[in-house]
């Protein structure tokens, strides 16, 4: 039985790994601001509260979770929440670009930094980044804020790797294609994604057990679509 700390869970592909993970039989600490989707399914073995991966009191509140429920054991942290804003580079105001990497990239970092006391060597950082942020893939217009921080959220991932590879955790990247989610219906009404967010949550579930085991540092590109 494993403790997975997973954020980003009150729908899509973070939703979907609470119940995948609880159906196998491990503990779960599902953060996300609306904690309702998670707390209605009365799943076994999973914990739930409102959390904010930018702000320092629900980091405090999950770190006291962990010390004083698992132990002050981590196994798997799957840093899933992220932010998406589409809109033309033009119009994008810096404050929407602060917005846009206090979560996805700043957050996480934060996360991962508070977490890191209560992992082992065998323990196992996924970071949920984007084909968007990946070099030489397809770009789209109005992603700039969302696209560069996936790409430097991707960046962090090696430098995490490389500063840990003596003592663990293990750090990888997954960067995601289309997935249909409701996020990415909300920036783009009416496309439609080649794989559901239970199907990428099923890759990702598996990934976050084993992939450690032959993979550190890497970003693995997780789609069959360009990007």
């Amino acid at each position: 039985m494993k403790n997975v700390v997973i954020t980003g869970t009150s729908r899509g592909i973070g939703f979907e790994m609470v119940s995948l993970f609880s159906e196998m039989g491990h503990n779960v600490l599902a953060l996300s601001r609306n904690k309702k989707p998670v707390k209605d399914r009365k799943l076994a073995n999973v914990n739930s509260f409102s959390f904010d991966i930018t702000d320092e009191d629900s980091h405090l509140r999950a770190i006291k979770f962990i010390e004083d429920n698992w132990n002050s054991k981590v196994d798997i942290l799957i840093n899933n929440a992220g932010a998406l804003l589409n809109k033309a580079f033009g119009e994008t105001t810096s404050n929407d670009f602060r917005a846009i990497y206090e979560v996805n990239v700043i957050g996480v970092a934060a996360v991962s930094r508070k977490l890191l006391p209560f992992m082992s060597k065998d323990s196992h950082v996924v970071n949920i980044s984007s084909m968007g942020g990946i070099q030489g893939s397809l770009k789209f217009p109005g992603l700039a804020a969302y696209s560069s921080s996936k790409g430097a959220l991707l960046t962090l991932t090696e430098l995490l790797a490389e500063e840990y590879k003596e003592t663990g955790p293990s750090f990888n990247a997954l960067a995601l294609g289309a997935v249909q989610t409701e996020m990415l219906e909300e920036a783009f009404p009416g496309y439609k994604a080649p794989v559901t967010a239970e199907e990428m949550a099923e890759y990702i579930v598996d990934f976050s057990l084993k992939g450690h085991k032959l993979y550190n540092g890497k970003i693995m590109q997780v789609s069959n679509s360009t990007p």
